[in-house]
């Protein structure tokens, strides 16, 4: 059994070779961390496991916006290799948008695989909100609470910024016209 608890500042160390094992050392390089950078991950919503007094996994939150509502970034999201299929993904997640619910959060993104975060409820975004430079194929998003779900809009760092990006298939597009 694992067990889940805030991140603490002593546990960066771990967290980033957990991270580097998990998604290569070029993982800086995703388009998703242009959303990331300069932005300290929000501290109430990084999580670790601990299986014997070892971290296991990881899974932090970062602020963004979808046009001027406030919004969740989800990840990354992180279990030693070893561990995968034990639940303690599972066990990260839930307990991450547990907390995001109860500090208001109303709306959360993420980039990943949609067969693994449809069990969280997490859904292919419409094809009216896009993340720039993202593919809109990985890009997936979940209410945290009532409301309707917004069907246009661009995601946004949080600063309101789009984020600086190497030339993608969608850029063209996106300085021609805007969002598609």
């Amino acid at each position: 059994m694992c067990h889940i608890r805030p991140e603490r500042p002593a546990d960066l160390p771990a967290v980033e070779a957990l991270f580097d094992r998990t998604f290569g050392p070029d993982r800086r390089r995703k388009t998703s961390y242009r959303y990331r950078d300069g932005l300290p991950p929000l501290k109430d919503l990084c999580f670790v496991a601990e299986r014997g007094g070892r971290l296991v996994g990881a899974v932090r939150f970062w602020p963004v916006r979808l046009d001027r509502r406030p919004a969740l970034l989800l990840g990354p999201l992180a279990i030693l290799p070893e561990l995968h299929g034990q639940g303690i993904g599972r066990r990260l997640v839930r307990h991450a948008l547990v907390c995001a619910r109860e500090q208001g959060w109303r709306l959360v993104f993420l980039v990943g695989d949609p067969p693994y975060y449809r069990r969280f409820g997490f859904r292919p975004v419409p094809p009216g909100i896009i993340m720039p430079g993202e593919d809109p194929a990985r890009l997936l998003w979940r209410r945290l609470g009532p409301g309707g779900m917004p069907r246009r809009g661009v995601v946004r760092r949080a600063d309101g910024r789009l984020p600086a990006l190497a030339c993608t298939s969608q850029e063209p597009r996106m300085a021609a016209g805007g969002a598609p």
